[in-house]
């Protein structure tokens, strides 16, 4: 499956702070996603899954090891080439949204597509198309003030998916919504990465959220401390988490 690799990372270390007041945040991380994962990455806060979230998403850099992206490897390309693999290759899902409040909901999801030099046309079918997977064809010409959280976030989700990346990072995504705009949320999540249109990895607290992806990792002082996969049941699959995450103290907000 070497050619199904999307992402990778190698003896992921991180270290912030200088040498008498060093913090050693992960502390040799071994990670590979496939095209198709979804992937929740959990743990108690100062574990570390953030940080990891940042350096496989290029916001962060490692002090030691390797990252790979779409085949490549990051400490190897120019600042130039970088923003070509964020600009094609990533997408971003953040907990605030990050919509530009001076823009319709449709130029918001059209916009990274329109900076990347694709027609009108393109621009309008590919965003009328995901709203409408989203739920939010009668929103598109509407401001962000004007919609719910949940409705922000699809947006968001939208903008995200309107390259087609090879990867989409969500960090949080549902930390802001309520419980019916974090499930409408994770169904669209789910629905795009069986449906073949995307890669997920997704930083969360949250068992619920976690129960939709297919394998959940769990972080904890900087290390991966075990993997849980999806059975046929998300039922159990989320009792399995809330499990672990109990045996491990409880407490991942």
């Amino acid at each position: 499956m070497e050619e199904h690799k999307v992402a990778e990372v190698k003896n992921l270390v991180k270290h912030y702070g200088s040498k008498d007041f060093l913090t050693k945040v992960l502390k040799g991380i071994d990670l590979t996603i496939y095209e198709h994962d979804f992937i929740a990455v959990m743990g108690p806060s100062g574990s570390g899954k953030t940080t990891l979230l940042n350096i496989l998403s290029t916001i962060d850099v490692p002090t030691q090891g390797t990252v790979t992206i779409d085949g490549r490897d990051l400490s190897r390309v120019s600042n130039q080439e970088l923003s070509k693999l964020r600009r094609d290759k990533i997408g971003f899902v953040f907990q605030d949204y990050n919509l530009l409040d001076t823009m319709t909901l449709q130029d918001n999801i059209a916009l990274p597509l329109s900076l990347n030099g694709a027609s009108a046309k393109l621009c309008m079918q590919k965003t009328e198309q995901l709203a409408a997977m989203f739920g939010l064809k009668e929103h598109l010409k509407k401001y962000p003030y004007q919609l719910s959280g949940g409705q922000k976030q699809r947006g968001a989700t939208c903008r995200a998916l309107i390259t087609d990346p090879r990867i989409i990072f969500a960090d949080e995504p549902t930390g802001a919504l309520d419980s019916r705009s974090s499930r409408d949320l994770l169904e669209c999540l789910k629905a795009v990465n069986e449906g073949g249109r995307a890669t997920i990895l997704m930083v969360t607290h949250d068992p619920f959220s976690a129960s939709y992806a297919k394998d959940v990792y769990i972080l904890k002082d900087g290390l991966i401390q075990c993997r849980i996969s999806r059975g046929e049941s998300r039922k159990e699959f989320y009792d399995r988490i809330v499990d672990v995450q109990t045996s491990m103290g409880g407490d991942f907000t």
